[in-house]
């Protein structure tokens, strides 16, 4: 399979996650209005942010799919970098105004005995996110795609966001009810929580930023390679979720350039077969004396 019949299987995670979030937040947005529960109407937006961050992964893996141009020679795959980053923005938005919601309850001291449906029907909701985050976990896992992965991580949090609000719901029929709107309260955390871990990773990659152990792993592969007598310069930054690799190494300054050559190639080959790399840049010089 290549890379962009990758990201094309890619989307059926993307489309799976919107279409349980449209399902989902609607109930819970219903429900939580009706019988007064503040900790299942912000899950119901948290679920909202869900969506558009799920729409924003599937415009990005569409755009990374368009193959090199004159402008983009390294291909498209940024896009979806950037969609999660403008996705944070929008959680980030919609997790602040559930916390001032949350906080205002608190302050006014209206607390409400949300009806005992509402914690059912937030149990349902948890029970049916597990079951995306295990499709689309199993399916990132087959593909080797970071951005279902990190959607995958998504639908778990939310399954423990909605089990979180049942909790406050139980707790607000055992006469204590503001623990609904305490809920509410670490919901509108959790989401700004989540917005700002997506932003600070797509930051991150968009500033070319890499882990310091990936490099390490990288110099490694390389410096065991035979014929490397010595490597003057690494380079790497994240791609979509590609790594591109830029390497100059001194080899014996007698071999022919057939053999060097031949190092290129088994240092291209090693960091596909040890770090799944495919663009990878080797530069070689003679070893000085």
């Amino acid at each position: 399979m290549t890379q962009y019949e990758e990201i094309k299987e890619g989307e059926k995670g993307a489309w799976i996650s919107i279409a349980a979030y449209l399902v989902l937040s609607s109930v819970k947005l219903i429900i939580g209005y009706i019988f007064l529960s503040g900790a299942l109407v912000a899950d119901g937006y948290n679920n909202l942010t869900d969506i558009i961050a799920s729409i924003a992964v599937l415009i990005g893996l569409k755009i990374s799919q368009k193959p090199p141009d004159d402008d983009h020679p390294y291909g498209h795959f940024r896009a979806e970098t950037i969609a999660a980053m403008v996705a944070s923005f929008i959680m980030a938005t919609v997790g602040i105004q559930v916390l001032i919601g949350a906080i205002r309850s608190m302050f006014k001291g209206e607390y409400h005995t949300p009806n005992i449906l509402t914690a059912w029907v937030a149990i349902g909701a948890a029970i049916v996110m597990v079951a995306v985050y295990m499709y689309n976990n199993r399916l990132a896992n087959k593909i080797n795609n970071q951005a279902l992965k990190a959607a995958a991580k998504d639908n778990l949090s939310d399954a423990l966001v909605s089990i979180g609000a049942a909790v406050g719901i139980f707790g607000a029929q055992l006469n204590m009810p503001w623990l609904d709107p305490v809920a509410a309260l670490i919901v509108g955390i959790i989401i700004c929580k989540t917005a700002w871990d997506i932003f600070t990773t797509s930051t991150h990659a968009l500033t070319d930023g890499i882990d310091e152990k990936v490099l390490k792993k990288l110099h490694t592969t390389v410096s065991n390679t035979k014929g490397v007598c010595e490597i003057t310069d690494l380079k790497a930054r994240v791609h979509g979720n590609n790594v591109l690799v830029e390497v100059s190494v001194q080899v014996d300054h007698e071999l022919s350039l057939i053999e060097s050559h031949t190092i290129c190639d088994e240092i291209e080959r090693r960091l596909f077969k040890k770090h799944n790399i495919l663009n990878v840049n080797v530069h070689v010089e003679p070893l000085e004396q």
